[in-house]
């Protein structure tokens, strides 16, 4: 049993625990919820009829029935809390365990569908995003910017040496942290859960820009509560002296005031009301950041220290603050009570002066804390691929490097680890082109993705599926995925043309050298034009400030590195075994020696001319 299988048992084991609590919790929660119907109806029915022969000992009965109801409510909300981070604990490792198994039905949607790829020059042909895609399998993010952050990092066309190297050291902190991640992305879970809408950074910093409070609001409230309180004192002098009463004066001229800065107030209700649940549900996130003690990890402590480093102004602080105020803002809702102590306290202008206040506060931490959560939780995805594939390693990423790329037993992290075959591979200096060739389905297509979809990871800051990996920064591009397009009135020759026409363009370009990939090139047209317009593509990019692969049945191609020295043939190949095709997966140096069209089309039962395939079989 391998280390990945240990954790995968482990987390089985853990997933199992947690069934049986949760189990005994809803029990105990049934448990409370009738223990409440009956104390309050027992209770209450028990109280009424004692009451009728001794009133006070109904009364007594009646004050411990509720003592008892509340007791038992408050009990059963500690259960029901238990019970839901129970719940969020178990969806949490079942996910695991899913993503360890590539088993797409239990892995969630990202929280963030980006618009069309088709453009970009490898997301759809390294499935970067897609249905059952690298993004989708990484994801753990629970805000949009979260999930957009990380997508970003995963199709980054000009990587940068500095942050690939801070990616990578907070993985190295958070991949053993187990407890640390499954803690952060349960609270992230419950808190969004509140949430009517997904957590957006852009779109809560947009309303505190455009609902801050006036400046006029300070010298108000200080004017409301001097005349409020001369109310009163008036009230006194009139009683005890023979002085006129001026009080009604004095509560007329604040209840003016007060109706007339309703508007310089705004709807204190609406804006109590949206912070506390806009800004609230990320109080749990937000305080867990802020409590953990960062102990051996300078730079997880580094990203989060927003949440900790003033504390007049940390998240406890603020959105407790705003929650109260929240509370406080409900008294509008009994009209009559609100009219009376809006009369002889500032109460609602108390509100807006104080909701003004953590506005400020709020847009000035806000971006800071948001920020670093979105950048946890992307960080957070890669050390849980980390954690979740430890036989995967970090890279070594560096500016430049000779040879080029190096990968050891380096293979798909999309594939099952019972289906995956590795290879080691070496792109040596700039300017090579590697020819690929190979039977059908031995493996081509899949080898260039993996080389692709290991470079995206390694620019993201996150391990790959290889026991060693060196490489140097580039730019990628790959045209593996053609598709036509009836709609845009294209061909699949002519969006093939295209996409190769842009590689070019691409290689013009200046910044990091360009590494491609290119699958069954030019297979959109005859065998003839296909071979010459091959032959021409790879002496135009051969020498140059690049280094790629290209994938081809024309064995005609291979020629070319008797020509070229810069040009290298690849293959993979097959065998046939009791009438069945056997592939290995094998990288091998030189051109493949064998076909397998004819075989497969015999073994499927179509007809074969024969005097092609013993003319074939001679050679």
């Amino acid at each position: 049993m391998n280390i990945k299988q240990e954790r995968i048992r482990l987390l089985e084991r853990q997933i199992d625990r947690l069934k049986r609590r949760i189990e005994r919790l809803e029990q105990k929660s049934n448990r409370l919820s009738w223990m409440r119907v009956l104390i309050f109806f027992g209770g209450g029915l028990l109280s009424v009829a004692i009451g009728l022969l001794t009133w006070y000992w109904g009364i007594a009965l009646g004050v411990v029935t509720l003592v008892a109801f509340f007791a038992a409510a408050h009990l059963h909300a500690k259960v029901d809390s238990s019970l839901s981070r129970h719940e969020g604990l178990l969806r949490i490792k079942t996910v695991h365990v899913a993503r360890m198994r590539l088993d797409w039905e239990q892995i969630p949607e990202p929280t963030y569908s980006p618009p069309s790829q088709a453009e970009h020059p490898f997301a759809l042909d390294l499935d970067i995003v897609g249905k059952h895609s690298l993004y989708r399998l990484l994801n753990q993010a629970f805000s949009r910017d979260g999930s957009e952050r990380l997508l970003s990092w995963l199709l980054t066309t000009s990587p940068r040496l500095d942050e690939v190297q801070r990616r990578q050291a907070l993985v190295r902190e958070l991949r053993p942290l187990s407890r640390f991640r499954d803690r952060l992305l349960l609270n992230s879970l419950i808190s969004t859960r509140k949430a009517k809408e997904q957590v957006e950074g852009k779109r809560l910093l947009a309303w505190l820009k455009k609902n801050r409070a006036p400046a006029a609001l300070r010298p108000v409230f200080w004017i409301l509560l001097a005349i409020q309180i001369l109310t009163p004192v008036l009230f006194v002098v009139g009683l005890f002296t023979e002085m006129m009463q001026l009080w009604p004066l004095s509560l007329l001229a604040a209840l003016i005031l007060f109706f007339l800065t309703a508007n310089l107030r705004g709807d204190i209700f609406d804006d109590a009301s949206y912070m506390s649940t806009s800004f609230g549900v990320l109080r749990a996130v937000f305080e867990y950041l802020e409590k953990y003690r960062y102990d051996n990890t300078p730079q997880l402590k580094q990203l989060c220290e927003p949440f900790f480093k003033q504390q007049n102004a940390r998240p406890s602080v603020l959105l407790k603050g705003i929650g109260l105020l929240a509370d406080m803002a409900t008294l509008k809702s009994n009209g009559l009570l609100w009219l009376l102590v809006n009369a002889f306290v500032p109460w609602d202008m108390f509100i807006a002066y104080r909701l003004g206040g953590y506005k400020e506060q709020l847009a000035q931490h806000l971006p800071q804390w948001l920020d670093s959560w979105f950048e946890l939780e992307a960080v957070n995805s890669l050390a849980t691929f980390a954690y979740l594939n430890p036989e995967y390693t970090l890279p070594e990423v560096v500016e430049t490097t000779s040879p080029l790329l190096e990968a050891e037993h380096i293979g798909h992290p999309l594939l099952l680890d019972g289906k995956k075959v590795t290879n080691s591979f070496t792109f040596s200096h700039m300017g090579e082109v590697d020819i690929l060739t190979g039977s059908n389905m031995a493996g081509k297509s899949t080898f260039l993705r993996t080389l692709g979809v290991n470079l995206c990871l390694a620019y993201a800051g996150a391990p790959v599926n290889a026991t060693r990996m060196r490489t140097g920064l580039y730019r990628l591009f790959t045209c593996i995925r053609v598709s036509d397009s009836v709609t845009d009135g294209y061909s699949y020759f002519y969006a093939e043309v295209r996409r190769l026409r842009q590689l070019l363009d691409a290689l013009d370009q200046k910044g990091y050298p360009l590494i491609f990939f290119i699958d069954e090139i030019f297979k959109g047209t005859n065998n003839r034009e296909r071979l010459r317009g091959s032959r021409a593509f790879v002496r135009a990019v051969a020498g140059r400030l690049c280094a790629g692969m290209i994938s081809t049945h024309d064995l005609e191609l291979v020629k070319l590195a008797e020509q070229l020295p810069d040009v290298r043939n690849y293959h993979f190949r097959e065998e046939v075994v009791n009438g069945q095709m056997v592939f290995d997966y094998k990288l091998r140096q030189g051109p493949c020696p064998t076909t397998n069209a004819l075989k497969i089309m015999q073994m499927e039962g179509l007809p074969v001319d024969d005097e092609l395939q013993a003319a074939e079989g001679a050679d």
